[in-house]
């Protein structure tokens, strides 16, 4: 089948292989379309630390993935996606999503993707299947000068310096890129649905359709922060995920919803009422267990602590509630048939298959625990005494290492990795100005 792809895609001169690294960065190479049968075949090769690079893409200094090992190779092999279009270049291009595999066709646990797969099949062995949405928020930049703005309109020629919330002549604004984006969806199957400009400046968010494969669900949002960001640049400006790039407006988040199907295919969170079960109780109990422990998953950057605080529509405090946007877990209201959880607390800067993995393991845990959550609240999550999220990205990394929690969701290769790659950056970006910051987050995240 994915040959087939490229023999009805003559115009296709080169592809791209890529992964994701632990920051969600696409690590791969160019490849000329008539080698393209032997990638599909064999896989390609490079080394397993390529997975676990920095922001700045250097080596982890004391990783014993590198000197210590030999800088060993992994083998990376497609995907089940295959080859998409690349609509954002303008020489016509394909793009094969791969993953990394050990030497002896182990997976390799490394691999974000690969832990994604694990709690997958742990539901599987269950008899379950999490069906997944994402909310994606974004911003459009112009950062050609010192300061960030908001572009220029290039169907009024404008700069309108405001954030309108819900604003049809904000999406209006930027028609011909948001038409692109969409067109682009359709040519890589991405199953985007609405769009609406959000409460930051020139902020926008478009929802991901739930999807019963996690697996694609993660794969669809790590392909559209790379096609948002391309097609941006193809109109002349950037945009960027990053969690908080203008200090006085809200950052960008995340926010995943997610029910569980039975074997039969009856959402196992559905009671015919509002409430809904006790497994949705014990799902909510598991991830609020996790919050804490998991926050560098959610806040993986330093930028991202900038939008953790209280009032700016990022949650703070760990609780849940019935159809309450101020508290990190809510439980829209609805058609009892779709009752699911939403999990409020990742910003945009993420990696999506960490952040899956994170909150589908943290459900599963509390389902196999029956942990109770504590009552849901009312009213301003911000205004109670509540136990509160990791504010600072040092706190966050410590709570990630030393947990117990993440040792049953993710394998020790990847918290080790993922550990000593965050200690890293945070020694190194205390060394920046915020705008060094901003400059490297703006473009990578």
């Amino acid at each position: 089948m994915m040959k087939n792809w490229l023999r009805k895609h003559p115009e296709v001169r080169t592809i791209r292989v890529a992964a994701a690294d632990l920051n969600g960065q696409p690590r791969g190479k160019r490849v000329p379309t008539r080698f393209a049968d032997k990638v599909v075949e064999d896989g390609t090769r490079f080394p397993l630390s390529v997975l676990n690079l920095d922001i700045w893409g250097e080596d982890i200094d004391d990783s014993p993935l590198v000197f210590d090992s030999g800088d060993a190779d992994g083998v990376l092999k497609p995907t089940e996606r295959g080859f998409m279009p690349m609509p954002w270049l303008s020489s016509p291009s394909a793009l094969l999503p791969i993953w990394m595999f050990r030497e002896d066709g182990r997976p390799y646990d490394g691999d974000p993707r690969q832990a994604l797969r694990a709690v997958v099949n742990r539901y599987k062995a269950r008899g379950l299947t999490p069906v997944v949405a994402m909310e994606m928020e974004f911003f459009l930049i112009d950062d050609s000068g010192r300061n960030l703005q908001i572009p220029i309109s290039p169907r009024s020629g404008k700069r309108r310096k405001a954030a309108e919330t819900l604003s049809i002549r904000a999406l209006d604004a930027f028609d011909s890129f948001f038409t692109d984006l969409y067109d682009a969806c359709e040519e890589m199957d991405i199953p985007a649905d609405t769009a609406i400009s959000e409460a930051g400046l020139g902020q926008f968010e478009i929802n991901l359709m739930h999807c019963d494969d996690a697996m694609r669900a993660a794969d669809d949002a790590w392909l559209f922060k790379i096609l948002v960001k391309g097609m941006a640049r193809k109109h002349g400006f950037a945009a960027s995920f990053m969690a908080k790039p203008y200090e006085d407006y809200s950052g960008s988040g995340l926010h995943t919803h997610f029910s569980v199907l039975d074997a039969d295919g009856e959402n196992i969170f559905d009671d015919g009422g509002p409430r809904g079960t006790d497994d949705l109780r014990h799902a909510v109990g598991g991830c609020l267990r996790a919050m804490s422990d998991s926050a560098l998953v959610f806040a993986p950057h330093a930028n991202s602590y900038d939008r953790m605080v209280p009032g700016a529509h990022a949650p703070t405090g760990i609780c849940w509630g019935y159809e309450n946007r101020t508290a990190a877990v809510r439980i829209p209201s609805g058609s009892h048939k779709a009752r699911r959880i939403e999990h409020r607390v990742a910003g945009g800067d993420v990696n999506p298959y960490i952040m899956l993995t994170a909150i589908l393991g943290a459900a599963l845990t509390g389902i196999e625990d029956g942990v109770e959550p504590p009552e849901p609240i009312t009213g301003n999550a911000y205004a109670l005494d509540l136990p509160q999220i990791p504010g600072t990205w040092a706190e966050a990394i410590d709570a990630f290492d030393t947990s117990e929690m993440m040792k049953r969701i993710f394998a020790p290769e990847l918290i080790r990795n993922f550990v000593l790659t965050k200690r890293q950056e945070l020694h190194y970006m205390a060394e920046l100005t915020q705008q060094e910051q901003v400059d490297i987050y703006l473009d990578t995240v």
